[in-house]
């Protein structure tokens, strides 16, 4: 019996007359990285050695690439399988990885959401309908100004605030002093508002701050995957199950990996009940398609995972959140920043607006 494998699927820039030898190499550079024909070991060559699977020409010089990799490289650790997926082949320019069939084990393995979808509803009291978020900007402010800001959406009635992702734990609010003063905000508008403070630093320094997010009172926590390190990311997800992890999608932006595989599909493997993206017509330029795209992989059935929840952002103006819902549906949770903060001593009325949207 053959060795269990996934499949990953690579869009490769080449020509008809050298992909199948390029399709090689990579299925040798992402599984035991040496010349072939050196290897004596038989179980090696029948079992981790990477096999090419197949080769569709996708037209305009571009070929998809499935490589079948032996899931046992992976030791069913996050760090080790983005190394295993596309560790030593992301140095190549012209090849993309694009998706990623796994096995059940590996789904076993890591988990995906603890709470997804259904939970975050759950959380907000929102039934069907769609989630509102907003984000506390900007870095700069003391923990007493970031708290008041929030007190002026809490009044508004939004379902979850978070962290700006640039705010950590600097000087001028510290983490420790920050969280508390705005849970404490938040909880004497008398609104059920969740906030979602971010994490950052290394393993030991996120800990400590989560302790500090129990200790406040919360539910859940924001964080950069891509900046903490995937398996950072994993290992606080399996650590701590009953709390919300929100995906932010620093750092992911290379374009070497396909948005909806990397945001909507490994960010939810992991342990992301909620992925941050950029949606269309905002700061960041994503298409419609890859919009669509995203939000159907952190959505779709796959394995045994619950749903992650698609946060569309970067950009988005209260106008804008009837299209958002047109095209998204009510699985969605819409973040609305800086236009929020723009209104001023008018934030908590704009906040309504913004709730009441999502009502109708």
């Amino acid at each position: 019996m053959s060795a269990a494998r996934l499949t990953a699927i690579y869009h490769v820039t080449d020509t008809p007359q050298t992909i199948a030898a390029r399709a090689k190499a990579i299925a040798v550079e992402q599984s035991v990285e040496m010349p072939v024909a050196a290897i004596t070991a038989q179980h090696v060559l029948d079992d981790i050695v990477g096999e090419v699977q197949g080769i569709t020409d996708l037209g305009g010089g571009r070929f998809e690439v499935r490589i079948g990799l032996a899931v046992a490289t992976t030791g069913l650790e996050a760090g080790q399988l983005m190394n295993m997926l596309f560790g030593n082949t992301s140095l190549h320019p012209d090849v993309v990885l694009h998706d990623v069939e796994f096995t059940d084990e590996m789904f076993a393995a890591f988990g995906g959401p603890r709470h997804g979808l259904a939970g975050l509803r759950a959380m907000a009291g929102a039934g069907t309908r769609a989630l509102t978020c907003s984000a506390l900007k900007p870095q700069g402010l003391s923990s007493q100004g970031l708290a008041a800001i929030a007190a002026q959406m809490a009044e508004g009635g939004l379902d979850f605030i978070k962290d700006d992702h640039g705010i950590a734990d600097q000087a001028y609010s510290p983490f420790a002093e920050r969280v508390p003063a705005i849970a404490e905000a938040i909880a004497q508008t008398g609104s059920r508002t969740h906030y979602f403070p971010s994490l950052s630093g290394h393993i030991e320094q996120m800990r400590r701050q989560i302790a500090v997010v129990r200790d406040a009172g919360l539910r859940g926590v924001l964080i950069a995957p891509m900046i903490a390190g995937v398996s950072t990311f994993h290992q606080l997800v399996r650590d701590n199950p009953d709390l919300v992890f929100m995906g932010h999608p620093a750092l992911s932006g290379s374009g070497q990996i396909a948005q909806p595989l990397l945001l909507g599909k490994l960010f939810r493997l992991f342990g992301a009940d909620a992925t941050i993206f950029a949606n269309h017509g905002g700061r960041f330029g994503n298409p419609p398609s890859v919009s669509r795209a995203l939000a159907e992989a952190a959505l779709q059935p796959w394995g045994a995972l619950k749903p992650a929840v698609p946060v569309p952002a970067g950009g988005m103006t209260l106008a804008r959140a009837p299209e958002m819902l047109q095209f998204y549906g009510k699985d969605v949770m819409l973040l609305i920043g800086g236009d929020l903060l723009s209104a001023g001593d008018r934030m908590a009325q704009e906040a309504a607006k913004f709730q009441q949207t999502v009502m109708n």
